[in-house]
């Protein structure tokens, strides 16, 4: 099968390609770095020639409503209208679990984007998870002061980027379903001590402060909502615990990358 992966050079992206590679499907990545740019929308036709699957997991870093908004209702807007010129059968939008009740900031943007997804002629699919592991160190690495780091309060059941890149082959190999079962983390954990278990393991002395965002975005984050489960429907259990996945992240690093520290971005 023919995939396209829009974003298949970020986080979960490059986790979504190699799983689809693994299975042996022809994988087209949708980037700049290979002519095309979703944002634009340009070149999007003749690289979904032929395409039977997008898998969208284009992202962008912000805490801005308007900002959130304006990206995925953008790239959304421009891949589905080259998808249903070029005959796509199947349309996959990765979100988030639990966010329903938050329309603010990041959050805003996507439920903004499920909206067009569902409204579309395209056949789809919404599959939503929870945080990933890697979004501690993405936050420890915009949040740190000198010897502190800020940590919105935040509780969920965080899963492995890499198990959210397999379930989305799952989702797009099973073809269109509106709703696919919420994928979650095996246990509940807080940001502030996902972080702090990651300097600990590192040998990164530097104060963790848990801090409670004002708003509706930081109720959310501290709810629990991000858990999962509230809503009652299908679910799917992730199996790499977040000690785990520090584990495997530490032998996968390069000597050099493990000197420069834990707050070295995404």
């Amino acid at each position: 099968m023919r995939i396209a992966i829009a974003g298949g050079t970020g986080t979960v992206g490059r986790h979504v390609v190699a799983a689809a590679e693994r299975r042996g499907h022809d994988v087209v990545v949708l980037s700049r770095a290979n002519g095309v740019d979703v944002a634009a929308g340009t070149r999007l036709g003749a690289a979904l020639a032929g395409a039977e699957v997008v898998v969208d997991v284009l992202n962008t870093t912000t805490l801005s409503t308007r900002k959130a908004v304006s990206f995925f209702t953008m790239t959304t807007r421009h891949l589905l209208a080259a998808e249903e010129a070029a005959g796509v059968r199947h349309h996959v939008a990765l979100s988030i679990v639990g966010i329903d009740d938050i329309d603010a900031s990041y959050y805003a943007g996507k439920l903004a984007q499920e909206r067009l997804v569902r409204a579309s002629r395209v056949p789809h699919t919404i599959a939503r998870t929870t945080q990933f592991h890697e979004f501690a160190e993405q936050i420890a690495s915009q949040t740190t002061f000198g010897p502190i780091t800020l940590a919105p309060r935040t509780l969920s059941r965080p899963v492995a980027a890499s198990e959210v890149g397999a379930h989305l082959v799952d989702v797009a190999e099973s073809g269109p379903a509106g709703r696919a079962p919420d994928l979650v983390g095996p246990r509940d954990d807080t940001l502030a001590g996902m972080i702090r278990r990651m300097y600990a393991h590192d040998g990164v002395s530097r104060r963790v402060l848990d801090i409670r965002f004002p708003g509706t975005y930081g109720a959310g984050l501290a709810s629990g909502v991000l858990r999962g489960g509230g809503g009652g429907g299908a679910r799917r259990i992730g199996e790499t615990t977040f000690d785990e996945w520090l584990a495997i992240r530490h032998r996968s690093r390069k000597p050099e990358s493990r000197a420069a520290g834990p707050s070295a971005g995404t």
